[in-house]
């Protein structure tokens, strides 16, 4: 499969390696130019291109990059394709989002309406970097852990939850974009190293109001 990724930063590069890793052709790229990931593409295996480039290449892209910023990112080239939106929001970072503070919608619903002509898929943004690539062990003999994912087509879906198999990860899906909030930033199933069973569980803890304290999910 040709995956795309716009956004070279620590979720990026790690996608890239895990997607290269399986086989996968993997074009990366970033705000600053294809010459700046040279050394990073070499070094992973990949090819480099603008933003557009990376969105035409792939029928997955994968759109990592601050949440604000996606919203400057061209929605024509990424046009009938699978999009993974790792975004979380942070206001300290992005600014107050009133829409967002105020339960309105989610992160996901934003980014479906900025590529209304793609389907997006919730996926990558409850788990660490580091993780990624090295699973933090959970206990249990042979459990391994599960990533939530959310989106409003089942076939974009099911090619999501294959990838994540790839890479080594359970899928639990929770739904629908309207209801990725469940595992957005602060909540107890965001960046915490799950089991099927403990990630249901905390997906079905998540309360639209309550929030864990900032970082606790950061080990």
């Amino acid at each position: 499969m040709k995956i795309g990724i716009i956004g070279a930063g620590h979720i990026g590069q790690a996608i890239a390696r895990l997607a290269v890793g399986k086989g996968h052709e993997v074009k990366i790229s970033n705000s600053r130019g294809p010459e700046t990931l040279t050394d990073i593409a070499r070094e992973i295996g990949c090819s480099t291109g603008t933003a557009q480039e990376a969105g035409r290449f792939g029928t997955v892209t994968v759109v990592t990059v601050p949440f604000v910023s996606l919203f400057k990112i061209d929605p024509a080239p990424l046009a009938d394709r699978i999009v993974i939106d790792t975004n979380n929001y942070y206001p300290d970072r992005d600014g107050r989002i009133a829409a967002l503070d105020l339960h309105q919608t989610t992160t996901s619903a934003m980014v479906a309406r900025h590529f209304a002509a793609s389907k997006v898929v919730k996926a990558f943004n409850a788990i660490l970097a580091a993780d990624l690539e090295t699973p933090a062990p959970l206990s249990g003999a042979g459990s391994r852990r599960a990533l939530p994912i959310a989106g409003d087509d089942v076939e974009a879906k099911r090619v999501v939850t294959e990838l994540q198999e790839e890479f080594g990860f359970d899928t639990v899906d929770a739904g629908l974009l309207e209801d990725s909030w469940r595992f957005e930033r602060a909540k107890p199933a965001y960046c915490i190293p799950l089991d099927r069973a403990g990630l249901v569980d905390a997906l079905a803890k998540a309360e639209r109001d309550v929030e864990l304290p900032h970082g606790s999910w950061r080990r």
